[in-house]
């Protein structure tokens, strides 16, 4: 788990190293072990480094291999990278350390663009080719690892963050006034490529993009999971399903144990963590081996803030050794500030505080944690996929768009200034196209596809890398290992929905975990001050709105604003967010980050 960074110059003249180094710069929390650059001609390539496996000088970034003509940089895991470096050793391949990122290298050695067939884990790759000069990028299935782009004429840049491309100067920093409609409309989701600003983009998921010296480039989507029945499981039974399902997460959960460091786990309480608490002590994790840790906050407007209740229960049942953190109302500005700056990309969740204070703390006592987000978009735990039941795909978009959407065009007119308004309705229309892509059978399949390739991608997953990195710590997602999510992409809907949701994963459970943690409503990582706003977040939010670049920008329309802030409270998304909140939200990121 680390920061990457890098230039490639196409239009003749030497890369820049000091903006690449100006880059790697920014990402040192996220790599705070170890520092390296590499340059050659055209290419310049940049890495900040956390020790996770082999903690020696030898997997130092960026990874030169001579023999093979190539240098690459890498973020990420790859939890086969022992049976992937003994298979490359029967080939013939030499290794020089023991670690995941010299495999990455010398699995493109081997086989080419076909190297991400290859990986099972999370990446974000750079590699250039010596004698071809040309650079190639990855990037994972899921896109749990970050690849954030900036492309000039004649010259490609690419970081780990956004931030990081910021640094390195010469940024069109602009609005874009459809990632802005997506921001507003799609529940702070903005799809790939785009992201808020017109000079950034982000690779795909997925996606190997290559860039020839001679101003060519390609791409191929190497996955792409199918959302239909399997003819060979016709037959299975439910609990058929159950146990091919647990065999898979075990198996997921046990791949993300690889490191040369302790692994903890973040326990909110509810079933997707304590499953994966329960599974590793099931793998002979002890209390002197998996720690696991909380965070609760004061109630506010009536809301609860914390379920410890929950989490002390599982973490008495395996016997771990658990951390509980509790933050007092009065202390969410600071953090709130920290964790906005800490985003590549603005996203509006709550969680993002919560998850930053939860990794300051966890930080603190162990370097890799695994984490329950994922199995609600893969498992089908949200209230807006029973109506999918049952409809065709017309109907789908309608009823999806209500569960989910902040606003519809409309709504979008009513906020923003006319200079900032897309054409058409760009968030509903991005939807309707997927949905009705092939590939999936049935409506709750295109809906669940959409979450799990999307929606999961450009907000929880952000979220967490985002948020657990500030603070140097990787964060692993076995319900995101695709071999699991495969499997479940083919698991018959009505399994998936029954018992109010994610049916098959709580038969999993109740063959594990006490019955409470299980029969209880759908609990959220609840961070109250940020949804009920009051006192010096309402201050916060206020001073965003009405700062002078707010003002300059005039991205949203006065009276609105004005409405909002006199009756802070009274508009609520479709998913309970808050509207000022939202609009707050992007400012205080552009600020943040120096956007004027």
């Amino acid at each position: 788990m680390c920061g990457l960074a890098g230039e490639f110059r196409r239009d003749g003249s030497r890369a820049d190293v000091s903006a690449v180094e100006r880059m790697a710069a920014t990402m040192s929390d996220r790599g705070p072990d170890d520092s390296g650059v590499w340059s050659q001609g055209a290419t310049a390539l940049g890495h900040r480094r956390l020790k996770i496996i082999d903690l020696s000088a030898a997997s130092g970034q960026p990874i030169v291999d001579p023999a093979a003509g190539l240098t690459g940089v890498f973020n990420g895991c790859i939890y086969n990278y022992r049976e992937l470096r003994q298979e490359l050793q029967g080939k013939g391949h030499h290794f020089f350390s023991s670690g995941d990122s010299e495999v990455v290298v010398k699995a493109y050695a081997e086989w080419g663009l076909d190297f991400v067939d290859h990986l099972i884990g999370m990446f974000a790759v750079a590699i250039t080719e010596r004698d071809t000069g040309r650079l190639v990028l990855a990037r994972d299935r899921l896109g749990i690892k970050p690849l954030y782009l900036a492309e000039t004429p004649g010259v490609v840049r690419f970081a780990s963050t956004l931030p990081a491309l910021l640094a390195g100067g010469g940024i069109d920093t602009t609005i874009d006034p459809v990632a802005l409609s997506h921001y507003l409309s799609f529940h702070s989701i903005v799809p790939p490529p785009r992201t808020i600003l017109r000079g950034v983009t982000k690779l795909p998921p997925a996606t190997v993009r290559v860039y020839e010296p001679d101003g060519r480039t390609h791409e191929r989507v190497y996955w792409d999971p199918s959302f239909t029945r399997d003819a060979s499981r016709a037959d299975w039974s439910a609990r058929d399903w159950e146990d091919a399902l647990l065999e898979s997460l075990t198996t997921a959960v046990r791949r993300r144990m690889v490191a040369d460091v302790p692994v903890g786990v973040l326990l909110s309480g509810g079933l997707d963590s304590s499953l994966v608490v329960a599974l590793l002590a099931g793998e002979g994790q002890t209390r002197s081996g998996l720690s696991t840790f909380s965070i609760g906050f004061d109630a506010v407007g009536g809301r609860e803030g914390d379920e410890f209740v929950y989490s002390d229960l599982v973490a008495q049942t395996f016997g771990t050794d658990h951390h509980q953190l509790k933050v007092a109302a009065g202390d969410l500005v600071p953090p709130l500030e920290a964790a906005v700056a800490a985003m590549s990309e603005p996203m509006v969740s709550h969680d993002c505080v919560a998850f930053y204070l939860l990794s300051q703390e966890v930080s603190r006592h162990v370097k890799v944690v695994q984490s329950g987000q994922g199995a609600d978009e893969i498992l089908g735990g949200y209230h807006w996929y029973p109506p999918l039941a049952g409809i065709d795909r017309e109907q789908a978009l309608d009823s999806y768009a209500k569960a989910f959407f902040d606003r519809d065009a409309a709504g979008l007119a009513r906020v923003l200034n006319p200079a900032w308004l897309a054409d058409g309705d760009p968030a509903r229309e991005f939807v309707a196209a997927h949905l009705r892509r092939a590939g999936a059978q049935t409506a709750v399949d295109a809906g669940l596809r959409i979450d799990t390739q999307i929606m999961l991608t450009d907000d929880p997953v952000k979220r967490v890398d985002n948020m657990t990195m500030a603070h140097g710590l990787e964060a692993r997602v076995p319900f995101l290992d695709h071999e699991f999510v495969e499997l479940a992409a083919s698991c018959p809907p009505e399994l998936k929905l029954a018992q109010g949701g994610k049916g098959v994963l709580k038969e999993i459970g109740r063959r594990v975990l006490p019955h409470e943690v299980i029969d209880r409503p759908k609990g959220y990582f609840p961070v109250p001050g940020l949804t009920h706003l009051e006192g010096k977040l309402l201050d916060r939010v206020r001073d965003a709105l009405t700062a002078p670049q707010a003002r300059r920008r005039d991205l949203f329309r006065t009276d609105y604003v004005n409405a909002l802030l006199a009756d802070p409270n009274a508009e609520l998304t479709p998913l309970n967010g808050n509207k000022l909140w939202q609009l707050g939200l992007l400012e205080m990121w552009l600020q943040s980050h120096g956007i004027d």
